[in-house]
């Protein structure tokens, strides 16, 4: 089991994780890192604690490890909220963290050296800010309830070891504690190992007709192919596709008493149903110019097809028949990709894959959000088959009653605002079946009808779509009202709006540093002395073209709040230049839109399309010069 709470000793030469019992018969080991060589070792409890009037740092798990410039440094989580449980085991939420230097000092950085050290710690730290780390110290959080319940021999294994390595996102970080385990099969350090996920979680008890429950939403990111909105898009050639996520609904709850006093929910019975999202299989991409509307961009290569099958290869093999459901628009901006993707799916010709177009927005026009149901009841046959997870807790055993056998894929273009609204839908009319199947609701009685629960599952399944946005387009998701409420309101659209503009700045100016801060920490790109990654090559012009927009309309205004005077003709005058001014550096920088976007440094987009093309399985990217702007545009055609 992963050590639940350590006291953390930094001393000149070593950092020394104790883990911490009340129990002082517990015997443990204690972790010794050697600072100035990276060493770990292993060691009995007592015999390298320092003295008693050492401070000790409290840390509730170790993230990871991590090289930069200046040598390692040692992540670990300083805070923690317990969300729930499930079952017997406790859910937690990573939300505090250190990041400790091996280093004693950074003096054989140059200046240069030292500035990119900051931004890369800058990076990590603003990652780790994020909120939607998820952790169990004794529950596998990466895998589905029926994943669990298939792992056979792998269940005995450590976390780390049965750890389903989609969602196990600092796989990358803990790889120098997990490659030391395997190499020295006497100094196990997997009691050290913690797996976390990215994603969302909400756990809360509830009663439905005298009859109490547990309900939980999981939502798991995976860490192939992670990034932002318009700088990770499609699929690559091993199959990964962007901005995956894996969601489970769980209803857990007890058989009736019988007359007996239950002091406590068990949760002997486990309903589990999930579902899947993704970005379109195919090659495309989006390029940033700063208008609204970026550049779309298909690219049909001879190895797309193969790209393709790999990706629903291992789709049907983890989760068995997929049923694909889009909702990208059937006309305009959006039609390509939609069209794009059924021509694939039609050359697959796969009897393991269903597929249906639903047009969202046409459909659901003039905030018609019921007609929602068109796509549930088109599906309705397949989801019967589908079934869900089944099983109960007799005595010493687990009887799986049923299993899921497919699983819905839904996608529009970002993946994030109409396929939570379709998700959430299709989640709701499966947990009317489960609760009927239990006896939990009558054959006539329908969840919808159960008041105080739908508000709670409507809020855990906003809350889950915000969770899933933000690290992806930097905004809370949108078309929530109707998830919150059940129906669309003029509200909700101006927070729509609100929203889609608060996108439009980040992703086009701050995605950059997002995007290098993925790449970072998921090990894309491994930090080599060298040629800075961040200097920017942009001309001076450019660069301070910006600037002397801002400072002309600051100008302007200034002129316009000037009281009349005498001098009211010449100020008119420069205020006619000033605006022409403004005018041309606007047109200016529209005309030019991909020199003024926040690029990424650390993997420049020109690469990371080709190796999209042409990657082979696990191979790393090392990329450390920066293209320029102009380059970006060209390489991507």
């Amino acid at each position: 089991m992963v050590h639940e709470s350590l006291s953390l000793y930094a001393t000149n030469d070593s950092y020394i994780l104790v883990p911490y019992y009340l129990d002082p018969t517990i015997l443990a080991h204690t972790l010794v890192i050697n600072r100035n060589t990276g060493s770990l070792m292993l060691s009995d409890r007592e015999s390298l604690i320092p003295n008693a009037n050492s401070e000790a740092l409290t840390i509730y798990g170790v993230f990871g490890v991590i090289k930069l410039l200046s040598g390692e440094y040692l992540i670990v989580i300083t805070g923690r909220e317990r969300i729930g449980r499930i079952g017997k085991h406790d859910i937690f939420q990573a939300d505090q963290f250190r990041i400790l230097p091996f280093a004693k000092n950074n003096h054989r950085l140059s200046g240069q050296q030292a500035q990119d050290e900051k931004r890369y710690l800058s990076l990590v730290e603003n990652l780790l800010k994020c909120g939607a780390y998820h952790f169990s110290y004794t529950y596998d959080l990466t895998h589905s309830l029926q994943r669990q319940s298939q792992l056979g021999d792998l269940a005995s294994k450590p976390l780390w070891q049965r750890a389903d390595d989609r969602f196990f996102w600092n796989r990358y970080l803990q790889s120098k504690l997990i490659n030391f385990t395997v190499n020295n099969p006497d100094q196990d350090l997997s009691d050290f190992i913690l797996p976390v996920i990215f994603g969302f979680i909400s756990i809360w008890p509830a009663r439905i007709n005298n009859r109490d429950i547990i309900f939980s939403l999981i939502s798991r990111r995976s860490r192939h192919r992670a990034g932002t909105r318009f700088f990770s898009r499609g699929i690559d050639a091993e199959g990964n596709v962007s901005n995956f996520n894996e969601t489970e609904q769980i209803i857990l709850l007890d058989p009736p008493a019988d007359g007996r006093t239950i002091t406590s929910l068990e949760g002997k019975i486990k309903l589990s149903y999930v579902q899947t999202r993704g970005s379109v299989p195919i090659y495309w991409a989006q390029v940033t110019n700063i208008k609204y509307t970026p550049r779309l961009q298909i690219m049909d290569t001879p190895n797309m097809n193969e790209a393709i099958r790999r990706h629903f290869d291992e789709q049907t093999k983890i989760y068995g028949n997929q049923i694909l459901v889009n909702l990208c628009n059937k006309t305009g901006y959006e039609l390509p990709v939609g069209d794009a993707f059924e021509k694939a799916v039609k050359q697959l010709d796969d009897p393991r894959l269903t597929y249906r177009h639903f047009d969202f927005h046409h459909e659901c026009r003039k905030m018609q959000w019921d007609r929602i149901q068109i796509l549930v009841d088109s599906i309705e046959e397949e989801l019967i088959q589908q079934s869900y997870f089944h099983s109960e807790e007799s005595e010493n055993n687990n009887v799986v009653y049923k299993s899921q056998s497919s699983v819905v894929r839904t996608n529009c273009m970002d993946c994030l605002d109409r396929t939570n609204v379709v998700q959430s839908t299709l989640a709701k009319w499966m947990l009317t079946q489960q609760l009927r199947d239990v006896g939990l609701l009558s054959n006539k009685e329908r969840i919808e009808e159960i008041g105080d629960f739908m508000e709670k599952f409507r809020n855990a399944w906003a809350d889950n779509a915000d969770a899933i946005s933000c690290p992806y387009s930097g905004t809370p998701a949108m078309k929530t009202d109707y998830t919150r409420t059940g129906k669309r309101t003029k509200q909700g659209a101006a927070m729509d709006l609100q929203n889609a503009i608060t996108r439009y700045v980040k992703n086009n100016f701050m995605d950059g540093s997002r995007q290098d801060a993925y790449d970072l920490l998921m090990g894309n790109y491994e930090v080599e002395f060298g040629t800075s990654p961040f200097v920017d090559n942009r001309s001076l012009q450019v660069k301070l073209i910006p600037q002397i927009l801002v400072a002309c309309i600051i100008f302007f205004l200034f002129l316009y709040m000037i009281p009349k005077s005498e001098l009211a003709y010449l100020i008119r005058l420069i205020m006619v230049i000033d605006f022409l001014a403004i005018t041309f550096l606007i047109r200016y920088i529209v005309v030019h839109g991909s020199d003024f976007v926040n690029w990424p440094s650390l993997v420049p987009p020109s690469y990371r399309f080709y190796q999209q093309l042409n990657a082979t399985p696990h191979q790393k990217i090392r990329k450390t010069r920066r293209h320029s702007d102009s380059e970006h545009g060209e390489k991507i055609d």
